[in-house]
């Protein structure tokens, strides 16, 4: 008799049960939010850097000679990259290659300084240093 009635008692008792559900559950959502922020931080970095990229190529489409193209592209990046808010201007470094036929824009950004990359133990993140690139056809099509 006394069983049951402790059954009936345990039952009746419900209120810890919100905590220990909360305290199960917590950690994996917290996880994923941490990850949906971190990710998207990533491909935020990620869009602005080949933006940056993109705009740098269309600058130097102007120039008649190798080394005019990287000065164009250059100035074009300088005057830029201070325009996109999450990027600090000294963690980028900007590439040029180009022959007679394609110039390329390449920008290496290393992000592991940035507020996404927190979580960088707890998820699985992926590389800090982020590269993008541009290239653009000299000489008609």
């Amino acid at each position: 008799m006394g069983l049951v009635v402790a059954g009936r008692r345990a039952v009746k008792e419900i209120r810890g049960n919100a905590a220990i559900e909360f305290a199960l559950v917590a950690p994996v959502f917290l996880m994923f939010v941490m990850g949906i922020v971190s990710y998207g931080g990533y491909f935020w970095l990620a869009h602005n850097l080949q933006e940056l990229a993109n705009d740098a190529a269309r600058a130097s489409i102007a120039g008649l000679t190798s080394e005019e193209r990287s000065s164009l592209a250059q100035s074009a990046f300088d005057s830029e990259v201070s325009t996109y808010g999450a990027l600090t201007p000294g963690n980028a470094q900007v590439l040029y290659n180009g022959d007679q036929t394609n110039f390329t824009v390449s920008i290496s950004y290393d992000a592991s300084a940035s507020g996404f990359w927190v979580a960088d133990g707890l998820i699985p993140m992926p590389s800090s240093t982020i590269v993008r690139s541009a290239s653009i056809r000299l000489g008609g099509y």
